[in-house]
């Protein structure tokens, strides 16, 4: 067990080596007293302008926890039972061949990780390029050197739509696997902080490296990933798949999970030709606004506005009407970023956001 601490607070100006001190004197205990010390949350509280702080939740782990905690009676410190790894059980039936996990965005990516952790070693089937070879054809498109690459794009590709976006990882769910997927995204490269960060943000420069680099974990633990191989048609018998073809190739596999994002409405064409089930699904539509970040940033910092300890400022705004009942909202912003082309079909026009 360890001892939850909530809304510890630092000011602007304190650096984030006073947070210990802070901890111990809220617990009345000395630093040297903790063994074992995380920051589990940080956010910004800027709705004091002239008094920007940042706010802190912390793990720690001490000798007499329990008597600590009800010797001091405050609501903000309590004892957090040690959260259990979520167990992945395995299946009863013997595989005859490998899985095989279509599509290497967010969703295939950490399924075949998750596979290739327990010895399954997948194969991963990608449409489109890796993302080195990838990067250099988006950049092509957007200078107006090529025309539009229909398999690998913004949408197609390694690391998936989320690549050429901003590598946001904001969740309005609470869920114990999300610090699994943190710590993953950490150890492939990511920023420490996104463990704690209130409003985690990777950026799409730093994310090519890291998808490259959960790639070649996958490749090391016995997986294997395909670029450039399209899913073309599934063979299912007797309510039973028995094969799939990739690139005009017949590939035995029984299990397949398909990560194959909203964007590849070719592929949901042929897996309703095939009779596979599928439910229609509640959608938002959004439009794209570009602000001068120097504004958004005076608006959400006042004078502190482009402080070093300070990222680019962001916000959410939501009306609901009174007439119809139905509610509008912004659902996703890319601060400090740019409005980009994503298109993945012939003459179709989208926009997405990506910040670094």
């Amino acid at each position: 067990m360890t001892i939850r601490v909530n809304n510890i607070s630092l000011s602007i100006e304190e650096p984030l080596e006073n947070l210990k001190g802070k901890v111990a004197k809220k617990l009345r205990i000395n630093e040297s007293d903790i063994f074992k010390f995380k920051i589990l949350k940080e956010s910004v509280d800027a709705r004091k302008k002239d008094n920007i702080k940042f706010n802190y939740s912390i793990d720690i782990s001490c000798n007499g926890e329990k008597r600590i905690v009800s010797k001091l009676k405050d609501k903000d410190i309590k004892i957090e039972d040690n959260i259990e790894e979520v167990k992945v059980e395995s299946g009863n039936v013997v595989l005859e061949h490998r899985p095989v996990v279509v599509g290497f965005g967010p969703a295939g990516i950490f399924s075949a990780l998750r596979l290739a952790q327990y010895g399954y070693n997948p194969i991963v089937i990608e449409r489109g390029e890796d993302v080195d070879s990838r990067t250099k054809t988006v950049e092509e498109f957007w200078m107006g050197n090529c025309k539009l690459n229909l398999e690998s794009n913004v949408q197609f590709g390694e690391g998936g739509a989320g690549a050429f976006s901003d590598g946001k990882l904001t969740t309005r769910i609470k869920d114990n696997r999300c610090g699994y997927v943190l710590e993953e995204l950490v150890k492939a490269g990511a920023p420490d902080e996104i463990i704690y960060s209130g409003k985690p943000h990777v950026g799409t420069d730093l994310l090519k490296g890291v998808v490259k680099n959960i790639r070649k974990e996958i490749i090391r633990l016995g997986g294997k990933v395909k670029f450039n191989s399209k899913l073309e048609k599934v063979n299912i018998k007797d309510g039973e798949l028995k094969s799939i073809i990739v690139n005009g190739e017949e590939i035995p596999c029984e299990a397949l999970i398909l990560a194959i994002g909203h964007s590849s409405r070719d592929t949901y064409e042929m897996l309703f030709r095939e009779g596979v089930f599928m439910q229609p699904k509640a959608f938002a539509v959004g439009v794209r606004i570009e602000h001068p970040q120097n504004m958004i940033d005076e608006s959400q910092y006042g004078r502190y506005a482009g402080h070093p300890r300070l990222k680019a400022a962001d916000y959410r705004l939501a009306y609901q009407s009174e007439k119809t009942g139905r509610g509008i909202y912004s659902f996703c912003m890319c601060p400090g970023g740019v409005v980009v082309a994503a298109a993945s079909e012939e003459n179709r026009l989208v926009s997405n956001g990506m910040s670094y």
